[in-house]
């Protein structure tokens, strides 16, 4: 190890190459952020114009956006020799590639592109927020020194894209529902239609693509069945790496009794969903009720709350 001076332009040195390093894998991230904005004026293009082409250009930007991202996660994972989720940064950037990857399948299976806006807009919204927390390159703290980081924490950041897409479906739910609703009040189904979209807000016009309302509460269910799949399956997992780690299962560490109180929220809302009273509108705002705990739980607790999963 150099000494003296020596050591003083070896660390100056280091530290202007962990700089080079962070600006190049930001460049990328930075044009994820403008190509999945430029992708959300496509699908919103696709809204009112309802053409196929529009659609695939939304599609081309999307995919743009998630080919950069993951290449500035990956750059960033090489130059700091270890995984790239350590940090509320990189958490945050690896939930955003979650939900456009989870979007993609899900859309592809339901259909779900009128969905894309909202999506991507929660999406560019944490990534230009988590940009505000990145402290450039760093070494893995100890603590997090181990194998579990490679399953656990991808797992769980995978449950919160699923949750959020979710959360989108079920807004565009009470929309649809609302929107449904307005025309069943006009005698005739004909002319309650029109008569419904003629009153309609202009900028509501892209309700006419979206699938019935009950079509809605099923892809809701869905893919939220699919987060508390996720979800559970991340806890459990957590709790095996805290008994190698601390000796114990559980510990009742803030993030711990927040993820809990979520799957807890997610579980009866699954549970709640067998009976026909609560489907639809009620699902739809439970599902946002569970979304609203993701949140406390991903920011309340890792930045406000001090434990052992905080980023404070």
């Amino acid at each position: 190890m150099p000494q003296g001076n020596e050591y003083t332009q070896y660390n100056a040195n280091l530290q202007a190459t962990m700089t080079q390093h962070a600006m190049q894998y930001m460049a990328w991230y930075d044009a994820a952020v403008v190509l999945y904005a430029l992708a959300i004026a496509g699908f919103v293009a696709y809204w009112f114009f309802r053409s196929r082409g529009v659609l695939g250009v939304g599609l081309l930007f999307t995919v743009a956006g998630l080919i950069s991202q993951a290449l500035s996660l990956g750059m960033r994972a090489y130059y700091s020799h270890h995984v790239p989720w350590n940090d509320l940064y990189g958490s945050l950037s690896m939930v955003s590639l979650w939900a456009v990857v989870l979007f993609l399948i899900f859309g592809a299976r339901f259909n779900l592109w009128f969905a894309a806006p909202l999506v991507l807009a929660c999406t560019d919204a944490l990534l230009a927020y988590a940009k505000g927390w990145n402290k450039g390159l760093a070494p893995l703290v100890p603590s997090l020194q181990s194998p579990w980081i490679f399953i656990h924490v991808p797992i769980v950041l995978a449950s919160y894209a699923a949750f959020l897409i979710g959360f989108a479906t079920s807004v565009i739910y009470l929309l649809k529902k609302w929107d449904e609703d307005r025309a069943a009040s006009v005698p005739g189904q004909s002319v309650g239609a029109a008569v419904a979209a003629a009153e309609r807000p202009a900028w509501l016009g892209w309700l006419d693509i979206v699938p019935s309302s009950s079509r809605l509460d099923v892809i809701s269910y869905r893919v939220i069945a699919v987060g508390e799949i996720l979800l559970t399956a991340g806890i459990i997992l957590g709790g095996v790496w805290a008994h190698m780690a601390w000796g114990s299962y559980w510990q009742w560490d803030p993030k711990e009794t927040a993820a809990l109180a979520s799957w807890l929220i997610y579980a009866s809302y699954l549970h709640l969903h067998t009976r026909p009273s609560w489907r639809g509108v009620r699902a739809a705002w439970w599902s946002i009720l569970g979304f609203v705990s993701i949140l406390f739980c991903y920011f309340g607790v890792n930045i406000w709350i001090s434990g052992l999963h905080s980023y404070k």
